[in-house]
Formats: C-alpha cells, sequence, structure tokens
C-alpha cells in the first residue's frame, strides 16, 4: 500500500505515459529513486501546475522566474532530491563581461553546484553553448577541489534531443529538461499509454 501511495503522489502514470525512457520509470516505481549518476537526481518530465501559469497565456523567462522563486519549496520538490538554493540571477564577471544565471541550486547529496537558465521557448544551440561557458566559469573559479563537477540543467518548453546530442560534447554534465505547465488532458494521456502498450507487442 505504501508502494502504491508513493506511486499515485509522484504523478506515476502520468510519468510514464509522458516519458520516452519508460524503462526506467518502472524502474523508479519498483526500486524507488537512487542516485548513481547526475540526470538520477532530475525527474523527466517536470510538471511546473503549481505555478499557476496558464499554458495559453505569453509569459517572459522573468516572468517565469518570479512564479518559480514564489513557489520555491515546491520547484525543489518536483525537481528532484537533495536540492539547496543559493541564488537568482547570479552574476559573475569574465573578461569584463557581465554574466547571469537564473537560478544557483547546490545538490548536498552529489555535492555540486546545479545551474538552472530558463527558456521560455525552443532550445537552441547558443543556449547549450551558453550554458557550458557558465558550467566551465563554474568548475573553474567556484567550485572548491572536494566538491564535484557543476551540472547544467537547461528548463525549457521545447527541446530536440538531436539538437541537444549534435551540440554537446558526450559526458556532458548539461542537461535540456523539458517542462510542462500542467498534465496533459485525460484523453492526450490514454493515447500515450495505448502507443507505450503497442510497442510493448
Amino acid at each position: 500500500m505504501r508502494q502504491l501511495q508513493r506511486q499515485y503522489n509522484s504523478s506515476l502514470y502520468e510519468r510514464l505515459a509522458l516519458s520516452r525512457d519508460k524503462d526506467a520509470v518502472m524502474r523508479l516505481a519498483q526500486e524507488g529513486q537512487t542516485i548513481s549518476k547526475p540526470d538520477d537526481i532530475l525527474k523527466n518530465p517536470l510538471t511546473l501546475e503549481f505555478l499557476g501559469l496558464k499554458p495559453e497565456a505569453v509569459y517572459s523567462e522573468s516572468k517565469l522566474e518570479t512564479a518559480i522563486i514564489d513557489k520555491l519549496q515546491q520547484f525543489m520538490l518536483e525537481l528532484g532530491k537533495g536540492f539547496l538554493f543559493e541564488a537568482r540571477q547570479k552574476r559573475f564577471t569574465f573578461d569584463e563581461d557581465n554574466y547571469y544565471v537564473d537560478l544557483v541550486l547546490y545538490n548536498r547529496l552529489l555535492q555540486c553546484f546545479v545551474l538552472i537558465d530558463l527558456k521560455v521557448g525552443k532550445l537552441t544551440h547558443q543556449d547549450l553553448g551558453q550554458m557550458q561557458m557558465y558550467v566551465n566559469y563554474y568548475d573553474r573559479h567556484i567550485k572548491e577541489d572536494f566538491e564535484k563537477p557543476t551540472i547544467g540543467i537547461l528548463l525549457c518548453k521545447e527541446k530536440k534531443d538531436a539538437l541537444v546530442e549534435l551540440t554537446l560534447p558526450e559526458n556532458s554534465n548539461i542537461y535540456a529538461q523539458q517542462y510542462a505547465l500542467y498534465l496533459p488532458d485525460k484523453s492526450v494521456l490514454q493515447a500515450k499509454l495505448k502507443e507505450w502498450i503497442d510497442e510493448q507487442d
């Protein structure tokens, strides 16, 4: 009964229907969350319904950021395990230019910084390159020797896996995570579940 309640609380059915990696979601349901690599700390997909933003509304990255800060506890619980908040719009100066990281978190389980950049539209290769620069800066100038390499997360409304794979080097510590403001309606979930069942046959 406890496992069923945990699966219900984590929206297992909805995540399973939406996820491309069904085996990983089922493993999560059976074994619970184990953390052996950086992307194990992130839920996929992220559902940011608690922010109260309407899917059809036009909103900016700063409005999305403000909504997340206003609901920071819920956002960090949705993101995954072990996150601690450090800063919003964290500025660093490099070669006389100022750069701003939307959100800087720390993950106590992985012992590393987690940099989050928010994108309200489609992810581009420029976004990935910018995050690579942020991660490199933190690894070279901020991180202590005992800490693990910095993780970069681009939260975007739309991403193409092929673009991410082509732009980033293998073993990159940068992840593009798609978010949704609301879980899709029941008919979409049923269609996804039917599609998954058909793949199993």
